[in-house]
């Protein structure tokens, strides 16, 4: 029996926060207007740039644990860019070995060039593999 096909789009967050790379990573943290957010996508410059990332865990790992000032820390200092964005269409189960290739543990969802959602580990395993059994 062939297993169901499950999509990025049927089990991703589709509230996603922005913020300006110019940012203090204090400013960033207080714009987050998601509880469950755990990622920030950091806005173009211009439509030529590229979309980057912070991810909470980088902000512990590149500020807290360093002990850098959030009020002192921009956002571009921590963020990764470009970030790896996934098509809405792709199949949870090579979205889960993407990540696992890439070492990710969220990305954006893209459609038309569009972030249209986030897609993480979490999504996949307790929205995703719900469904398939």
């Amino acid at each position: 029996m062939k297993p169901e096909r499950i999509t990025v789009k049927d089990v991703m967050k589709h509230h996603v926060d922005f913020v300006d790379g110019m940012k203090t990573v204090k400013e960033a943290l207080h714009e987050m207007q998601h509880i469950e957010t755990k990622t920030l996508i950091v806005k173009k410059r211009d439509e030529h740039d590229e979309w980057g990332i912070v991810v909470i865990s980088d902000i512990a790992r590149k500020v807290l644990a360093v002990d850098k000032s959030i009020e002192r820390t921009n956002v571009y200092e921590v963020m990764t860019k470009p970030a790896v964005t996934i098509r809405k269409d792709m199949d949870i189960r090579y979205c889960a070995r993407l990540f696992e290739q890439l070492g990710l543990s969220r990305a954006p969802v893209v459609q038309h060039g569009k972030i249209i959602g986030i897609i993480s580990y979490t999504d996949m395993v307790l929205k995703g593999m719900c469904q398939i059994n």
